[in-house]
């Protein structure tokens, strides 16, 4: 277990960031501080002192990591986007929770924008950044929308007759929307921002100059002071910004750690010579720490459409020639892979190194937390599978993979069940399943379950990869009805699987696991409303199941609560994407000429009602399945 106390007399008395977790390992707070030594220390002392929210925080801090900064700055950004990333129940109210912005291009989009942005999780858009100062990216984007006219709106489709706005009619917008624009002529717009975003400022200056010659020569003196001005500007941020954001400090440091069986690859972010980011890796397979490095820049670079200037590594990889050119050809420029020896660059791999060893000492710490929560609950899951199964505990598998149903519907109609998968109690997303109920009508959630449950085992029972291993245990969200209901599924298919009911309380919170012991265990179970100790608090229920109450087991009832909490996630979007479409599709069966294969094809071609609504009439004639007929029958419905 961690050891608050002792860990509290290793903490350095240097700059950094610190992580507070509860007992299920996740983060509840992040703070920065000069000295983590004294900051930490300062929750476990004076309580009486704290705030009521520190003090509730400090009741449910279990464990804490820290990552060393080189300063407090360092230390600001390191803090901000450790918040972005976990969200953290207790930083609410942080006062400071500003991350540095990106410049994002919308290259997913037929007309591409250019957009200040916080954000970098667009899979089709690309990035620029991050900058530390949020009023020259602002200048930089409008400086490039004005010099090129790029598109202001995020409109993508435009209805008929659709009037200009007025920054089509002052020239700071081609117009896409009066249809006249040259896709191909745009894009090269974008290209040339988009090489001017990488540094190479040459060509626009050149491009600049000349339009300006060309004005002073036609006596179009309003127009050539415009452009000096422009490129007075352009130069203004080449020279302030070109060190921070264009320049090699744009660097990454990757190095191997190796903790116990497990290899990981940990990832720093240096921008503008500090330290904004790191993350670290499992590298599955590999046998030491060099191979881990090798192997994570080749598979992570490889999709990366950012890449650093420069990778700095603490010692000589195979091939390292080969993969530093195979990423100058993916980033169009050079990337360098070295091992630094001298300067600042030396100091941010020996800072990175001294973090990677503090880092290796959490992972061990961290896993063997893991180890003993799961032995615990495996411990708890046990003791109810022997009371069902009626199985001597030993015998019981060491290794879980626990699945989880519910049902969701809105009174019978959309009716779907969703399945999660936890194997060695952790979620499986790839193996999540979702069932769209086809045999029930109406609100019977009973009969929704069983429906799945008998699906899902007939098709492992088929063979079909989809559907195997089976689980070692079940989970339905509900009590005895819906235990029954899958009682009834395993054994019309003659398949033995101990099933547990989640039983929710009046604040839709885990109350109770219900389930229904083997005949040899029901003889030691006490008579209705009795106690006995040895698996907690018990209460004997009708028609032979019984009830494990979760409240004087905490660990048991947050394991359960994020799983019930999960599959309700889960099997509810699942309902809603139904919903949603039901509702998209009855607004088109009204429509003269659209049957349901037109329908499927508008949908599928246009994505969504308002792109279908905002069409243009060749649009919709070119569209799948459809016709000018048709297409005139839906632009006169949206029309009315």
């Amino acid at each position: 277990m961690f050891d608050i106390k002792e860990n509290l007399k290793k903490l350095p008395d240097s700059p950094g960031v610190y992580l507070h977790k509860d007992k299920l390992g996740q983060v509840i707070y992040v703070g920065k501080a000069i000295s983590l030594k004294k900051r930490v220390s300062q929750y476990f002392r004076n309580s009486s002192k704290h705030s009521p929210k520190v003090r509730a925080m400090v009741e449910n801090i279990e464990e804490f990591e820290y990552i060393l900064a080189a300063g407090e700055m360092e230390a600001l950004i390191l803090e901000c986007n450790l918040i972005k990333k976990y969200a953290p129940k207790y930083n609410v109210l942080l006062r400071d929770d500003k991350s540095y912005p990106y410049i994002e291009i919308t290259l997913g989009e037929k007309f591409p924008r250019i957009l200040k942005t916080r954000r970098t999780d667009r899979k089709k858009s690309r990035y620029f950044g991050p900058y530390s100062d949020a009023g020259s990216v602002t200048k930089i984007v409008e400086l490039l929308m004005d010099i090129y006219s790029i598109k202001r709106c995020n409109m993508r489709t435009f209805p008929k007759n659709f009037r200009p706005c007025l920054n089509f009619y002052i020239g700071k917008c081609e117009g896409i929307c009066t249809g006249k624009v040259d896709p191909d002529e745009y894009l090269k717009k974008i290209d040339e921002i988009q090489e001017f975003l990488s540094g190479k400022t040459g060509n626009l200056k050149r491009k600049l100059e000349k339009e300006m010659d060309d004005a002073s020569e036609n006596l179009d003196f309003e127009k050539a002071a415009k452009i000096r001005d422009q490129l007075a500007a352009i130069e203004s941020i080449s020279e302030t910004q070109r060190a921070s954001i264009f320049g090699i400090k744009d660097i990454d440091v990757v190095l191997g750690i190796k903790t116990g069986e497990k290899c990981y690859a940990v990832q720093f972010l240096v921008r503008e010579g500090k330290l904004v980011q790191r993350e670290y890796f499992v590298m599955s397979g590999a046998l030491d720490k060099k191979e881990s490095v090798s192997e994570f820049i080749k598979q992570y670079y490889a999709g990366s459409m950012n890449l650093p200037y420069q990778i700095l590594i603490e010692e000589e990889l195979p091939e390292q020639e080969l993969i530093a050119e195979f990423l100058s050809n993916i980033a169009g420029r050079k990337v360098e892979i070295y091992v630094p020896q001298r300067g600042n660059k030396k100091e941010i791999l020996e800072l990175a190194q001294k973090d990677s060893v503090e880092l290796k000492g959490s992972i061990d710490l961290r896993e063997k937390n893991k180890k003993e929560r799961a032995d615990k609950v495996r411990e708890e899951f046990n003791k109810i599978i022997s009371q069902i199964k009626g199985n001597d505990i030993s015998q019981l598998p060491q290794g879980y993979r626990v699945e989880a149903y519910d049902i969701s519907n809105t009174n019978g109609i959309d009716s779907v069940a969703g399945m999660v998968v936890f194997n060695e109690l952790v979620a499986d997303k790839k193996s999540y399943r979702r069932f769209k109920i086809r045999t029930v009508e109406g609100p019977n959630d009973y009969g929704s379950m069983q429906e799945a449950l008998y699906r899902r085992l007939r098709a492992a029972k088929a063979g079909e990869p989809a559907f195997l291993p089976l689980p070692d245990l079940i989970l339905l969200d509900g009590g005895k009805g819906q235990v029954s209901a899958g009682m009834q599924a395993l054994a019309a298919l003659k398949v033995d699987i101990p099933i547990v009911g989640m039983a929710k309380d009046e604040h839709h919170r885990s109350r109770a696991l219900v389930f229904k012991p083997c005949v040899a265990a029901m003889e030691n179970f006490p008579s209705r409303g009795e106690e006995k100790n040895n698996m907690g608090k018990f209460s004997a229920e009708f028609d032979g199941f019984c009830e494990l109450e979760l409240r004087d087991n905490p660990l048991l009832f947050k394991y359960i609560g994020i799983i019930q909490e999960e599959v309700h996630r889960f099997s509810i979007d699942y309902h809603k994407k139904l919903r949603g479409k039901r509702i998209v599709a009855s607004v088109l069966d009204d429509i003269k000429g659209i049957g349901e294969a037109r329908r499927t094809a508008l949908l599928a071609h246009f994505g969504n009602i308002d792109a279908i609504k905002n069409a243009e009439l060749d649009e919709l004639a070119k569209a799948p399945k459809m016709n000018e007929s048709a297409a005139k029958a839906v632009r006169e419905f949206f029309d009315k």
